[in-house]
C-alpha cells in the first residue's frame, strides 16, 4: 500500500481474511417492491391501514427477499430497502436537525435512452445543530439480522456527503453553522455514533452510497456543484476526508464499503462519465474494504481508472445491469472481468449489479423473476470465475 495509508487503513488487511465483505458474489442493496407492498403503504397514507398492519406486510416482504437471497446463493442478504420511500432521503431526514423542504430551485434530470424528466424533490435543509436521535434503521436492521439465517446480514445507509451534495452551503442555515468546519463536525460525530450504534446491534457488515462520488466525473455535475458554492476541483476529496474521519473508530471486524453510481430511478440516470477523476483519491485515500463500482455500459467509462487500486482493497465491477430486464451472458461477464484485470489483481476483483433494482419505491423496468436471474447469474459466475468459496 503506497505511502503511509497502512496506518491509516489499520482495519483492512493486505491479505483478505475469509468470510470478510464484500463478496466475489454481491449486489449493491435494493430490491423490487411486491405489488401488496406498494398498495399497503398507499393504504397507510391513506388512513386506511394502521401502522401495525404495515409491519406486518412489510416484515413477511423482507422475510420473503431474504429467503430468496439466500436461495440464489448470495453470501449476504439486505431487507431489500423494502421499507423506504427513497434509498437516501429516509435516512437522511431522520438525522436531528433537519428538515424536509420543498426547494423548487434544486432540480434533478433523470433521463435514459427512451425516456427523461426533471422535478424538484423535497430537500433536506440544516435547520439546527445535527445530532443523532435514535439509531436510524435500528429496529429494520434487528428485525434483518434475525431473519437472515444463512447469509450475512448487510445495512445500507446514504453516506454522509449526500446530507451536503445536493444543497451545499445553501441548504445549511449560517445562524446555526457560520462555519463549515463546525457542521462538518457535527456530521461526522453523529455518523460516527450511528456506526457505532449499528455494530453493537450486531452488524457487521455495512455500506455508505454515495452517488456524489460518482457525480464528480461528470463535467456537468461539477458545474453544478460550482453554482451553488461548491469547491468542484476538491469536493470529493473533502467528502473523502469526512467519511475517513466518522469511520476512524469502527472495530476491525466491521466491513465497509461504499457504492457509487451515477443516479438510479425508474432506470434513468442523472450523471455521466468515467471515474478518472476521482480515481486517485477513491482508491487510495477512502479507508472503506471494497468499492461497488458501476461498469454496466458505455457512459460508465473504462477499466483503467482501476489501476490505482492499492492491494488490501476490493472493486466490485457491477457489470450486471439493474436498468434492464435481459440477461448478460456469462461470457460476456467473463470477459469483461478480464478486461478489468488488466489493471488490478484478479484476486481483488468482485461480482455485482451495477445498482440496486429499486433505488426508489418505484422500481427499474424489470420483473421480480429477472431480479433474481441476475443475481443467479451473478453467483454462478463468480464461483466459476474465482471457485466455490
Amino acid at each position: 500500500m503506497p505511502g503511509d495509508q497502512s496506518a491509516q487503513h489499520s482495519a483492512v488487511s493486505t491479505a483478505w481474511p475469509p468470510g470478510r465483505p464484500p463478496f466475489r458474489a454481491d449486489h449493491v442493496g435494493s430490491l423490487l417492491r411486491p405489488p401488496e407492498l406498494l398498495r399497503a403503504r398507499e393504504d397507510f397514507t391513506a388512513g386506511r391501514l394502521g401502522a401495525d398492519q404495515l409491519r406486518k406486510i412489510e416484515d413477511a416482504a423482507i422475510g420473503e427477499v431474504v429467503r430468496m437471497q439466500q436461495e440464489v446463493g448470495l453470501r449476504d442478504a439486505t431487507d431489500g430497502e423494502l421499507r423506504r420511500e427513497s434509498w437516501h432521503m429516509d435516512f437522511i431526514y431522520q438525522l436531528g436537525g433537519i428538515t424536509k423542504v420543498q426547494d423548487d430551485t434544486i432540480r434533478v434530470a433523470f433521463h435514459n435512452e427512451q425516456k427523461s424528466y426533471e422535478w424538484a424533490p423535497p430537500s433536506a435543509h440544516v435547520v439546527a445543530p445535527l445530532t443523532l436521535e435514535h439509531t436510524i434503521f435500528g429496529e429494520a436492521f434487528s428485525f434483518l439480522r434475525d431473519t437472515a439465517t444463512t447469509a450475512l446480514p448487510k445495512l445500507t445507509i446514504p453516506s454522509l456527503s449526500m446530507v451536503h451534495y445536493r444543497g451545499g452551503r445553501s441548504a445549511i442555515d449560517e445562524s446555526v453553522y457560520p462555519d463549515m468546519d463546525r457542521f462538518w463536525a457535527d456530521l461526522v460525530a453523529t455518523y460516527a455514533e450511528e456506526v457505532r450504534r449499528l455494530y453493537d446491534l450486531g452488524c457487521r457488515y455495512l455500506q455508505f452510497d454515495d452517488t456524489s462520488l460518482a457525480y464528480m466525473n461528470d463535467p456537468a455535475q461539477r458545474e453544478h456543484v460550482a453554482e451553488i458554492g461548491g469547491d468542484p476541483e476538491h469536493q470529493h476529496e473533502r467528502y473523502i476526508e469526512n467519511i475517513n474521519r466518522a469511520l476512524a473508530g469502527r472495530p476491525a471486524d466491521m466491513a465497509v464499503t461504499t457504492h457509487m453510481c451515477r443516479g438510479n430511478n425508474q432506470s434513468m440516470w442523472a450523471a455521466e462519465g468515467g471515474y478518472e477523476f476521482v480515481a486517485e483519491a477513491l482508491f487510495n485515500e477512502l479507508a472503506v474494504d471494497g468499492f461497488f463500482c458501476e461498469w454496466d455500459d458505455e457512459r460508465s467509462g473504462g477499466f483503467e481508472p482501476l489501476r490505482f487500486v492499492p492491494k488490501g482493497k476490493r472493486v466490485v465491477l457491477g457489470l450486471v445491469t439493474t436498468k434492464r430486464g435481459e440477461l448478460e451472458s456469462k461470457d460476456q461477464l467473463k470477459r469483461r472481468i478480464e478486461d478489468a484485470a488488466r489493471f488490478v489483481d484478479a484476486d481483488q476483483l468482485c461480482l455485482s449489479p451495477q445498482c440496486g433494482f429499486s433505488s426508489t419505491k418505484e422500481g427499474n423496468d424489470l420483473t421480480p423473476q429477472q431480479q433474481w436471474d441476475k443475481l443467479r447469474l451473478i453467483v454462478e459466475t463468480a464461483q466459476e470465475v474465482w471457485g466455490t468459496w
